[in-house]
């Protein structure tokens, strides 16, 4: 009996330990001393945006006037009017930008929009395509270092992109929003030290044009921008940060828009966890291509909320079985790890938490919001969301 708990016991271990110490790496090394942003030159490359939109005229043309700015004199600016029961395309229009429009009853959703607007690029095909949602926030000599990082690199990358909380919000938000800048700037800024990969978020995107132009979008994927990022990577072009380019959005106040938000994401994640992990990484050792082996690792780190749940819970069950068998080990390791992933989420905190909420915060109410989840990870297996479902504006 013994024996078979024990069996089970590093079974378990085994699938835990590899997310937990791939999060460990890539902490370590981003805060590690001695980094510095490239420096921007101006880009001369054609580029073309796109921007899918879909009732988006409540804030569309504060997203437009940050990219004029930010836009080179060679910048291509296509507004996709998808599914708009409002007056979105009239008011891109009015900012002087291309706007496309498309309409179908059944086919929704950001794939199915940027693939629309890559069949218009066709007919006057950029050097460089960029992709930024219509809800954000492009930051001034965004787009010239993301086209120079697609250039230099001849790969995608993916800009430094932060969704943020807005004034007032409650502590719930701030952590998901530092959970978020956990995913989309620690982590991707040590494995970009490596020189790995990172995946995709959706706003922010830059490719080469011969990358993208036949790209599998119109599929419905609710987390398409991710899995862009794992079919690029399965041809040995897997995406790279660009830290040097930065863009902002925010979570909804209304919990209804940030509960259907956070529901698409994660369960969006996990779903990819299943279906594309174990494949694209043993395709990685069987090729010998660490990138694709990196960007498998960090696909399969699930979100922060669940990574502390399920250590916890293996924590919890090692202490029980080291009580039973006056053992330290191996019973012990499920507490070291455990143990190990807390501290690498503080040393996260430190490097770009500090501002978004308060130590005392953090220490207080991660646990209750990591709890407050198990509901919405249950029900990916009960009622998954497997359909793209716009998320509820302020």
């Amino acid at each position: 009996m013994l024996i078979v708990v024990e069996i089970l016991f590093f079974t378990v271990f085994a699938i835990l330990v590899i997310p937990v110490l791939t999060f460990c790496i890539q902490i370590l090394v981003a805060v590690l001393p001695g980094f510095r942003n490239q420096k921007v030159e101006p880009q001369s490359a054609a580029i073309a945006l796109l921007i899918p939109a879909h009732n988006e005229s409540a804030g569309i043309s504060a997203t437009l006037e940050s990219i004029k700015k930010s836009a080179t004199p060679n910048t291509r600016i296509v507004v996709i009017a998808d599914n708009c029961s409002d007056n979105t395309a009239e008011i891109a229009r009015s900012n002087g930008v291309e706007v496309i429009e498309r309409a179908h009853e059944t086919l929704r959703g950001k794939g199915y929009a940027l693939d629309f607007g890559i069949q218009h690029l066709k007919t006057k095909p950029p050097e460089v395509m960029i992709v930024f949602d219509a809800d954000c926030i492009v930051y001034p000599d965004t787009i010239n270092a993301l086209a120079q990082a697609v250039i230099k690199g001849k790969r995608a990358v993916q800009a430094l992109y932060l969704i943020q909380a807005k004034p007032n919000s409650p502590v719930k938000t701030k952590l998901a929003e530092f959970a978020y800048v956990v995913k989309s700037w620690t982590r991707p800024l040590g494995f970009y030290r490596l020189g790995m990969p990172m995946q995709l978020m959706g706003s922010g995107m830059a490719f080469p044009w011969e990358h993208v132009k036949n790209a599998n979008l119109a599929k419905g994927y609710i987390v398409e921008d991710m899995k862009l990022g794992i079919d690029l990577a399965e041809q040995r072009f897997a995406p790279k940060f660009c830290p040097e380019a930065y863009v902002t959005s925010e979570f909804p106040l209304n919990d209804e828009g940030a509960d259907s938000q956070r529901k698409r994401w994660e369960h969006g994640h996990i779903g990819m966890i299943v279906q594309e992990g174990l494949p694209l990484f043993l395709k990685g050792l069987r090729t010998a291509n660490i990138e694709m082996t990196a960007m498998a690792l960090d696909l399969c780190v699930p979100p922060v909320a669940l990574l502390f749940l399920l250590s916890a819970l293996f924590a919890i069950i090692s202490a029980v079985l080291m009580l039973l068998t006056n053992t330290t080990f191996p019973w012990g390791y499920g507490v070291i790890q455990f143990l190990l992933l807390a501290l690498f989420v503080m040393i996260s905190w430190v490097k770009h938490g500090t501002k978004i909420l308060p130590f005392f915060e953090l220490l207080t109410y991660a646990p209750v919001y990591a709890v407050s989840k198990i509901q919405l990870y249950a029900k990916f297996f009960v009622n998954r969301q497997i359909e793209w479902v716009k998320s509820k504006r302020d």
